[in-house]
């Protein structure tokens, strides 16, 4: 369970130098920092493997080299499990543990000779948990395949085993906390384009507010200060001017709510807009209009829609790395080139979308395969 407090995964998979919020290097704030990460518990487990090699030592040469090969192989057992925790620290002090589990490793060859190769699921683990993650999978490749080949070559086919099943978990895990740090700044990008929106919507509607109230309310001065002046000497035109002065409230008021209205709706230009900065966030390159056709107002909500819902599937699922968004007035395409919607997801987006549109007297068309998606709703004769 991570707090409010826990540093994202983020902040060392992409290879930080420094964690969001600093921690004491202490025994308390490891076990600590291990049980926010959440990985305290799945550590835990795995270190029952470590009797492997305290057996063999034991067997083979019983006495104060066994004993003392069991005192290293706990420790190391220790530095193993609070590997969650230290994950979350910066990046120096994750190299300096990185590097005292390796050493403490060499350091039993010598006594263990080649039963220290049954540790290689051990350290393949902490490559991925200590090193970013641009690190971790080369090397932690390239060590798993070289005791691979050492054990079978030496006939150590448990050894060899492990080394298999070492680098397909560790793969898997890194994989799984690429997949969470992807999230986090895909979150961390709809969060600032919220705020931005909401922020751009309230200039909007204070520069209208300022064109429209700020025009009104001049004439509306004007007119009766007319008025006023006209009431004893000429009330016919003092009248008229009492009925300009009731339409031009009455036309405030009108475009007054229609401004506020504007905010509660959806729109292809923001939708475009927001489009950019969360594809750029993900590394998807985006080609998107500069300007759009004049549309009607419910056309370009109805386009915004199939914008945001061909976004998000597109991030969710496509693995892409081209975008394209192409409106006219009768239609608009959102398309990539990734590797299309799986099979098993869930269309409700879809289909709620194909629904929306249908009852705009359009049709939306769906092309998905492994060459990429691609969504068109076609409005007009088109359709």
């Amino acid at each position: 369970m991570r707090t409010d407090e826990a540093p994202a995964w983020g902040a060392w998979a992409r290879g930080g130098e420094e964690a969001p919020v600093a921690r004491p290097l202490t025994p308390r704030a490891i076990h600590r920092a291990a049980v926010e990460s959440g990985g305290l518990p799945f550590a835990l487990p795995p270190v029952i493997f470590i009797a492997i090699p305290i057996v063999f030592a034991w067997i083979g040469t019983p006495g104060p080299g066994a004993a003392l090969v069991t005192v290293m192989m706990l420790v190391y057992g220790l530095l193993f499990v609070y590997c969650t925790g230290i994950a979350l620290y910066p990046h120096p002090v994750r190299l300096a543990w990185f590097g005292v589990c390796t050493a403490l490793l060499l350091a039993l060859i010598p006594i263990l000779g080649q039963n220290v190769l049954y540790m290689v699921m051990f350290q393949a683990m902490t490559h991925v948990l200590l090193l970013p993650w641009r690190w971790a999978g080369p090397t932690m490749i390239a060590m798993s395949l070289m005791v691979f080949v050492i054990a079978l070559v030496l006939g150590i086919y448990v050894a060899a085993g492990l080394a298999g099943m070492g680098m397909l978990m560790s793969w898997g895990f890194g994989y799984g906390i690429r997949q969470q740090v992807l999230q986090e700044e895909l979150d961390a990008a709809e969060e600032r384009n919220a705020v931005l929106a909401v922020a751009a919507e309230r200039e909007r509607i204070g520069r209208d507010l300022h064109d429209l109230v700020g025009h009104s309310l001049t004439s509306l001065t004007i007119s009766a200060q007319l008025a006023r002046r006209l009431l004893e000497t000429d009330p016919d035109a003092a009248r008229e001017q009492l009925e300009h002065i009731e339409a031009t409230v009455r036309q405030a008021l009108s475009d007054v709510r229609a401004t506020a209205s504007g905010m509660q709706h959806v729109r292809a230009a923001t939708e475009i807009a927001s489009a950019r900065t969360v594809l750029a966030t993900v590394g998807i390159q985006a080609e998107v209009p500069t300007a759009l056709p004049p549309l009607p107002d419910d056309r370009a909500e109805l386009f915004g829609y199939v914008i945001r819902e061909g976004v998000t599937n597109m991030v969710r699922h496509s693995r892409a790395t081209r975008a394209t968004i192409t409106v006219d007035e009768e239609s608009v395409t959102v398309a990539d080139d990734g590797d299309g919607i799986p099979a098993d997801t869930a269309r409700s987006g879809l289909t709620g979308l194909e629904a929306r549109v249908a009852i705009a007297g359009g049709h939306l068309e769906i092309a998905s395969d492994d060459h990429g998606t691609r969504l068109t709703a076609t409005m007009g004769e088109k359709a």
